[in-house]
């Protein structure tokens, strides 16, 4: 039997410590810091989010009551909910926003061959954000509408392997359009975004970054067709021109040319109008593109289900962002520690394993291997059946 780490520690295992300690002095977060240091903080909402706790005192009850095997998880002092208040309420939330953009970095080396339905060489990111609702009263730095608190994650996603590679955290009022400003377009790589994000002047520097973006087109844009290309109309297309903007303040913004796209979604009976600036992929790839976006919505749905971000520990804006960012770090730890253990199963079964599991005294391999086992055996059964 194997009597080694923590479930729990071997998770820990695969964070680059050095590199956490770097963003740590960065910022100076353990300055005048005698015993609960950054790490133990990282490690107590680390565990937080992997369990699914729902509060302070959550976490101070179930710490406690593993008091003995605190020092075997890396957690070297006593857990109160009082320090780990202070802990989120005063130090910089930049050093676990710096140090998620390291696992980032890694993860999006791990995945840069997954296949994401579309054979594409160059690398395609999905551009949205999402509103998590916040009480004004509570949160009275959410600013967002007259009795409503609200912040926006704003997230570029890269596709091969759902891997978020930017996000910024704002109040729910800064407009989408305003973080194509934050932006930095790799060359060659595909941006897809919605209509929020239609900003012919900003849309330009993609086309100047020789990058290239998919978004659908409003209704009321002003053109002029220059040409029509040949489409084939069973596959649902119902144009493919090459246009210019017609409007005079548009033109002189984004003075080139534009592809636009229509097509009829038989399944959904919508029609669909794009705008691109990439003029060599067939027409149907572009429309397949645009259906990859969906992934964004499912990453949303996914991270407020599974992760920690709805409710807070705290409630100032440093405590919320902290949350925020150690919640995306343990998503991109998990998905790197699910790709270099090949496991072949879902990131959502790999999560709610770990999450009854992280006091197991066993490997992860070994933990999964006995439930897959587990299932094959049950089905040969000798037990009878109650129903046919």
């Amino acid at each position: 039997m194997h009597t080694g780490r923590l479930i729990f520690s071997e998770i820990i295992s695969y964070v680059p410590k050095y590199e956490f300690t770097k963003c740590v002095t960065k910022y100076k977060g353990n300055y005048k810091v005698h015993e609960f240091s950054c790490w133990d903080q990282f490690l107590c909402m680390a565990f937080a989010q992997l369990t699914y706790r729902e509060s302070l005192r959550d976490i101070e009850a179930c710490l406690r009551a593993m008091h003995g095997k605190l020092y075997h998880m890396g957690i070297h002092c006593k857990v109160s909910r009082s320090t780990l208040a202070d802990a989120n309420e005063n130090r910089d939330w930049r050093i676990y926003a710096d140090f998620a953009q390291v696992l980032i970095h890694i993860a999006r080396d791990l995945y840069q061959d997954e296949d994401f339905g579309i054979e594409l060489e160059d690398t395609v990111y999905a551009l949205d954000s999402t509103t998590i609702d916040l009480c004004l009263s509570l949160f009275p730095w959410a600013a967002f509408r007259q009795k409503k608190g609200a912040i926006k994650l704003h997230t570029l996603l890269d596709l091969r392997g759902n891997i978020p590679s930017f996000i910024k955290i704002t109040d729910g009022k800064v407009h989408d359009v305003n973080i194509l400003d934050e932006l930095f377009p790799e060359s060659g790589s595909f941006y897809i975004m919605d209509r929020a994000y239609i900003d012919v002047e900003r849309l330009y520097t993609f086309n100047q970054a020789s990058a290239f973006f998919v978004t659908r087109s409003k209704i009321n844009l002003n053109f002029r067709r220059l040409y029509s290309q040949p489409i084939d109309k069973s596959t649902g297309l119902r144009c493919d021109q090459i246009i210019a903007l017609a409007n005079i303040k548009s033109s002189k913004c984004y003075p080139e040319k534009l592809r636009r796209i229509r097509y009829f979604d038989s399944e959904n009976k919508n029609d669909l109008t794009f705008l691109t600036n990439n003029f060599m992929l067939p027409a149907i790839t572009i429309t397949k593109l645009f259906k990859c976006r969906w992934q964004i919505e499912i990453f949303f749905r996914w991270i407020k289900q599974h992760l920690r971000i709805k409710s807070f520990y705290g409630t100032s804006e440093n405590a919320v962002k902290t949350q925020i960012w150690i919640a995306i770090s343990i998503y991109v730890l998990v998905a790197i520690v699910k790709k270099r253990l090949h496991l072949d199963m879902t990131l959502y079964t790999f999560l709610q394993i770990l999450s009854i599991s992280v006091f197991e005294k066993t490997t992860i391999l070994q933990l999964v291997t006995d439930i897959h086992e587990t299932e094959y055996n049950n089905r040969f059964c000798n037990q009878l059946y109650l129903f046919d």
